[in-house]
Formats: C-alpha cells, structure tokens, sequence
C-alpha cells in the first residue's frame, strides 16, 4: 500500500457499487484508513475484505446519506472508531431510467434526492459539526444529457462554487461517462487521491471534468453504474 494519504480517514459513499467501488479500493491503495457507506451489508463487507487483506484499513457502515439521521450516525460511529473523518467522497451519479420526456415525478424527486439533496445535507452537517473536512462531490456524469441532468449539475456547481462563504473545502469532479470497472476508471481516482492530498489543500470552489477513455463494449453489465 502507498502512502501518499497516510493518517487521514476517508469516508466513501455508495461503495457497494460504481465509482464508490473504484474510489474506495484506490483511496485504500494510498493509505487512506477507509469507511465504506452504502446500502448492502453483504458487498460493503465483502470489499472491507478485499482491502484488508491488500493490506489496507476499512470497515463498512449501512447507512442512506440522503437521510441525515443516518448521515449523522454514520459519522458518529466513524468517530468512534477512528476518532477523526478527514474527508468525504460523495456520489452524486446516480443516472435516470427514463429519457427526459418519459421521467415521472417520482423518478425525478428519486434523483433530487440522490445527488442534489444528499449533497447538501452532508455539507450542512459536516458544516456544522466537522468544519475541517474535506468533501468531494461525484456529480452527475458528462454523458447523462437529458435536459434533468442540467438543473442538477447547476444545483451541485452553485453549492461547491459558494462554499467558501461557509468556510469549507467543497469540490466536484464530472467524469466523462458511467463507471466501467476499477482498470478503466484510473483518470477519476487519480484527480480524487490529488483532491485529497495535502499539497492541494488550498484547491476549494472547482468544477472539474474528467476525461475517461472509453470501455470495451464488451464489459459486463454488472460493471454499469446505476
């Protein structure tokens, strides 16, 4: 394991699947301690394995973060356990089922809620209990381009461009496309390991995006984000 993220405990949230998958086995690789957020108690267990026995530190917690109870759990048990979260990994991806036209009123508020509500009731409680922790938003990828998908990159951009006025270390990264396994998806965990890092500390307020080289078509399905 590396050790370009020793000493920080990192949260990841949707690590059962996707990019939170991805990002949690890369932040581990680093030497980041790792607390894997989502809600399958069997995968979220089964990855704690994994890392561990590469030699890294992670343990998961069930939780919805659109929920702020279960936010505010979440952290506390984290706390507990490493006395300190350092950052936070959020994702904000989830993609819809339906082209635009065809999108009913629960789907859409299904998707406000994963990636707009969530995002800002992290930030609220984080503001208010653990001001010092970073936070990097997953926003919804490039090649989601129903007319949904805009309202929701402008809601995620206004809450990280004007977090500053808020003291906080706010950031979003836009990938260019769903995830597509841990071996395509390299360019996304190298900008949240550079995010994360002591030598960009001072980097608050972007809107990055992320570039991704392409996937087999032949991937399997289960490789497909949400």
């Amino acid at each position: 394991m590396s050790s370009s993220l020793d000493a920080q405990v990192i949260a990841v949230t949707s690590a059962d699947q996707g990019y939170g998958r991805t990002l949690a086995q890369a932040l581990a690789r680093a030497g980041a301690s790792v607390v894997l957020i989502g809600g399958n108690v069997e995968t979220l267990a089964q990855l704690a394995s994994h890392i561990e026995y590469e030699g890294g530190t992670a343990i998961p917690i069930k939780a919805d973060v659109g929920v702020p109870l279960d936010w505010l759990s979440a952290q506390d048990r984290v706390l507990e356990i490493f006395g300190a979260l350092h950052g936070v990994v959020h994702l904000a991806d989830k993609r819809a089922h339906s082209a635009f036209p065809m999108i009913s009123e629960g789907e859409w508020m299904d998707l406000f809620n994963c990636n707009v509500k969530s995002s800002v009731g992290i930030t609220q409680v984080l503001r208010r209990r653990l001001p010092g922790t970073w936070l990097t938003l997953i926003g919804p990828h490039l090649d989601e381009n129903g007319l949904h998908a805009h309202p929701q990159r402008g809601a995620i951009r206004g809450l990280v461009e004007h977090a500053h006025r808020e003291d906080l270390r706010l950031n979003v990264l836009l990938p260019s496309r769903a995830s597509g396994g841990e071996e395509h998806d390299r360019p996304l965990s190298e900008a949240v390991i550079a995010l994360a890092s002591r030598e960009l500390q001072h980097i608050r307020g972007t809107v990055i995006d992320v570039p991704m080289p392409s996937v087999p078509k032949d991937r399997p399905a289960d490789f497909l984000n949400r």
